[in-house]
């Protein structure tokens, strides 16, 4: 019976639906284009938000927020909207600096959605004018992707906009996205003053956004052309979200209107088969954000707009993706388990969170958002971008926040054995490890890395990753030193780091509960030329520290392993011992094998030292004999503070 209800529990999992390979399509396999017929509306009554001229609707909605809202408007009045010169999107070719380009376009965005939000909150016509000009402004760029994108859907492969091309990345999507909403709001009042301004918006974003999006499946975020070990990152759902906002608001055809929503539908269900199923983000809590969440704000107005009919929040895989963000807060300063290139700060939007909890009946959820709500000004937690959906709805949930009771997970352990994450905690300990493999979106070459928090302050960390450029997404990415193994906490083996790709990867993973373990095999995560037959790490958590142990095999071996720890604050090396946080704890290690060092690693990067301050610092355990074999252990146990 027991064999019974265990096969019957896999047979019922999503997982096991992989294991035969078959896809979930969640979307296209529940619902087809018919249904999707028959729940679209003939206007825009789905709209959860007032009309402009409801004056007593957004005085309400905008209550908490209104007088900063009409601030921020009456500070973009006189805003001088800023061309992106050719030179600007040269740049990213010639140094490969890509915000020069970016950074024009991000304040009018910007200005337009502060202007935006003032007039609907005001309601005097005050803003229209500068809403205009914002606007048209846009529509005269040659593009709306950025510079270090538009190689990637370019034939010239050049980052110049190309003569009649148009592409969707996720600036051109959330440009789309905001101007769609404009048109929405303010297409009357454009056409009192001349109906060319609406006429324009309208034509600009479907020759932009909707035609583009029906006429290629080769953009490589839609995932219709999937190559050998392509990734389907957070690209497709924000992609598609945004895509899915200006066909349900601007295009008023409606069999162009139905093929395109099915076709985000369908690309969409490739995102959900791609991830895990367990839920976890392996690009980290910074870009939960943009992956769940944005999943969940493209889940969300396709059942606006179908009036719930087109619906997947009841599904496992859903809820799960949603409560990552909550179980990966650490707490403290806001930290969180950062691997690849998330930050180790964040914890995500409280009320997105919120939101996200609400729809997929997650207490947990719901509690930590209010909890990441209470941490700070609670108003400043509306913190309107270009996504103004995200305002919109943040509007409308902020009353129902408040009523909920704070709190942070409960749980002691969680295991994500798809995405093989694993955290832990015990007494003052948070722990965070990982197997996966080294093709990972937004990938370091990380296997068997880990994390220690004590007193939810940071003792072993992962750097994170430093200001984007050029280099960041190129075959040079594993020069930087974030990206590389020797700055994470794991082996140098026999004078070899970890290498890219996705053969590099853990083995024979497994979490053991009752002991509070996690153990793996890294040795595959090594080139070929570090002659390793296995290396078995394991760590087990305990009521005063962790215990590390590992037991490794080479084949003639000619240099001494090394083993890393990256720590947040300078160590003090003794024999056998290094003290750490001022004394807090101490990683004790077998003087007779190793010879113990530590590098000094500036920080002139302020996307890192925002985080960490002027300087990390890189343990180096130096073997003193060269092994085909052997075992090391290392002990992190916390001291009493005199």
């Amino acid at each position: 019976m027991r064999i019974y209800l265990i096969l019957l529990f896999f047979l019922s999992s999503f997982s096991f639906q992989r294991l035969l390979g078959k896809d979930l399509n969640l979307l296209t396999g529940a619902f087809k284009q018919e249904n999707l017929k028959a729940s679209l509306g003939n206007d825009k009554s789905w709209v959860p938000y007032p009309a402009y001229s409801d004056r007593l609707a957004w005085d309400k909605l905008m209550a908490p927020f209104k007088e900063r809202i009409i601030k921020k408007g009456n500070e973009a009045l006189n805003y001088q909207w800023q061309v992106v010169k050719a030179t600007d999107y040269l740049e990213y070719e010639r140094s490969g600096n890509r915000s020069i380009m970016e950074k024009p376009m991000n304040e009018n965005c910007t200005a337009l959605t502060n202007l935006l939000l003032a007039e609907l909150a005001e309601g005097q016509g005050r803003f229209v004018d500068q809403i205009l000009n914002g606007s048209w402004q846009l529509t005269e760029m040659a593009t709306w992707s950025l510079s270090a994108h538009l190689g990637a859907f370019q034939s010239s492969k050049r980052s110049l906009p190309q003569e009649r091309t148009q592409v969707v990345d996720l600036m051109a999507g959330d440009v789309g996205s905001l101007l769609s909403w404009v048109h929405y709001f303010f297409r009357d009042t454009f056409n009192t003053i001349n109906p060319e301004i609406s006429t324009r918006l309208k034509q600009q974003i479907q020759q932009r956004i909707i035609q583009p999006y029906l006429d290629r499946n080769d953009m490589w975020w839609q995932a219709f052309e999937l190559k050998e070990g392509q990734l389907v990152n957070n690209w497709n759902p924000w992609c598609n979200f945004n895509v899915l906002t200006a066909l349900l608001l601007v295009e008023d055809n409606p069999d162009i209107q139905l093929a395109g929503i099915y076709k985000t539908m369908s690309s969409v269900d490739r995102f959900i088969n791609y991830v895990k199923t367990d839920g976890a983000c392996e690009e980290g809590p910074s870009y939960w954000g943009h992956a769940a969440g944005k999943l969940y704000d493209y889940l969300k107005i396709l059942s606006l707009a179908t009036k719930g009919k087109i619906n997947i929040f009841d599904k496992p895989v859903i809820r799960d993706m949603g409560e990552y963000i909550a179980q990966s807060y650490i707490g403290g300063d806001k930290w969180v388990v950062n691997f690849a290139d998330a930050s180790a700060k964040g914890g995500g939007d409280p009320l997105l969170i919120y939101r996200y909890g609400q729809d997929v009946n997650s207490s947990e959820m719901m509690q930590f958002a209010r909890y990441m709500e209470n941490t700070g000004d609670k108003t400043a937690n509306f913190k309107p971008s270009r996504d103004i959906f995200r305002a919109f709805e943040d509007l409308r949930c902020y009353p129902q926040l408040e009523r909920v009771t704070a709190s942070l997970p409960q749980n002691n352990a969680k295991w994500y054995p798809e995405t093989q994450f694993i955290y832990l905690k015990k007494g003052p300990f948070f722990f965070a490890a990982k197997g996966g493999f080294n093709n990972e979106s937004h990938n370091h070459n990380d296997v068997g890395s880990f994390i220690l928090y004590e007193d939810q302050q940071p003792l072993f960390i992962d750097a994170g990753v430093g200001t984007y450029t050029k280099k960041t997404f190129s075959d040079d990415r594993y020069s930087i030193w974030t990206m590389q193994s020797a700055y994470h906490n794991v082996p140098m083996i026999n004078g070899a780091d970890q290498s890219f790709g996705k053969e590099y990867k853990a083995e024979n993973v497994a979490f053991l509960p009752t002991q509070n373990r996690f153990q793996l095999d890294i040795g595959k995560a090594y080139p070929k030329s570090a002659n390793v037959e296995h290396w078995n790490r394991s760590y087990t958590l305990v009521q005063n520290g962790l215990d590390i142990q590992d037991e490794f095999k080479i084949t003639g071996p000619k240099q001494a392993n090394i083993i890393h720890f990256l720590v947040a604050q300078e160590p003090k090396i003794g024999k056998g011992e290094i003290r750490l946080n001022n004394g807090h704890a101490t990683l004790h290690f077998d003087a007779g094998q190793f010879t113990a060092s530590y590098d000094v690693i500036p920080q002139d990067d302020p996307r890192l030292s925002q985080v960490w301050g002027k300087e990390l610092y890189r343990i180096k355990l130096t073997a003193k004999s060269i092994k085909s074999a052997g075992k090391y252990t290392f002990t992190i146990r916390q001291e009493a503070i005199k």
